[in-house]
């Protein structure tokens, strides 16, 4: 089965090629990856486009003219994936905050119908163990502040490392999806939810990232706290369906 994992990148061009060369090092069977870049100002993009040649025909670039939100850049990277006939389609961020050892227990999990989470907060799971306490507590309180709203049965319900199976991702409504920052994920969590998916929580360790600058920031936070709410009623439709 043919596995695209899709990455955003925006100013991420000290990472990228360890990046790669430690996901293809795996030597999992008909993976690929698509690189999403937001016309990043220090080349990433252009980089991206060099290491096609090493890793033809399985890396492949879709660029961004403008720089509007993670959501969108996920979004716009499904679609291609799908177009281009993955049967399983993950995503990960580009900082090594993912373990890349995770990928194939991930891509087990989803074949078998599952949406793989990688969860921080089940057993096994945790984060930077040099994160300060109010850190790790406001990480904590991002999960358990969206499943109390939601009433999703997921333990972490804000991380960015997931694999889906084709037929999830593509049944969910894209078009409708408004999020551009983090809470994206949030979003993406409880379409899938009210569509009947089946999680897993996969453990994993969320390491700081050790090169580039965090896009993190007090505005995105405030959106994921605000939209958090607004979820319920914009989908009250695919309530009624359940």
């Amino acid at each position: 089965m043919k596995t695209t994992i899709v990455i955003p990148t925006y100013n991420e061009k000290e990472n990228l090629p360890i990046l790669l060369e430690r996901i293809f090092g795996l030597n999992q069977n008909d993976l690929h990856i698509l690189i999403v870049d937001d016309s990043s100002p220090d080349g990433t993009g252009e980089l991206a486009e060099e290491l096609k040649e090493k890793y033809a025909p399985y890396l492949d670039v879709f660029h961004r003219p403008v720089k509007n939100g993670l959501g969108r850049a996920y979004v716009e990277g499904f679609a291609v994936a799908i177009n281009n006939g993955a049967d399983i389609i993950g995503h990960m961020d580009a900082d090594f905050s993912h373990p890349i050892e995770k990928i194939p227990a991930m891509i087990e999990a989803a074949v078998a119908g599952k949406v793989a989470v990688g969860s921080r907060y089940v057993k096994g799971g945790s984060v930077d163990e040099k994160w300060p306490i109010w850190r790790k507590a406001l990480s904590r309180f991002g999960s358990f502040y969206s499943r109390t709203i939601l009433g999703i049965n997921l333990n972490d319900v804000t991380g960015g490392y997931k694999f889906w199976p084709r037929a999830m991702l593509a049944a969910i409504p894209m078009e409708r999806i408004r999020s551009g920052g983090y809470v994206f994920q949030v979003e993406m969590n409880y379409l899938a939810y009210l569509l009947g998916a089946e999680f897993c929580e996969i453990p994993i360790y969320f390491a700081e990232r050790v090169a580039g600058i965090s896009k993190m920031s007090f505005k995105i936070q405030m959106e994921a706290a605000i939209q958090v709410w607004l979820l319920p009623s914009r989908y009250k439709d695919i309530r009624k369906r359940l």
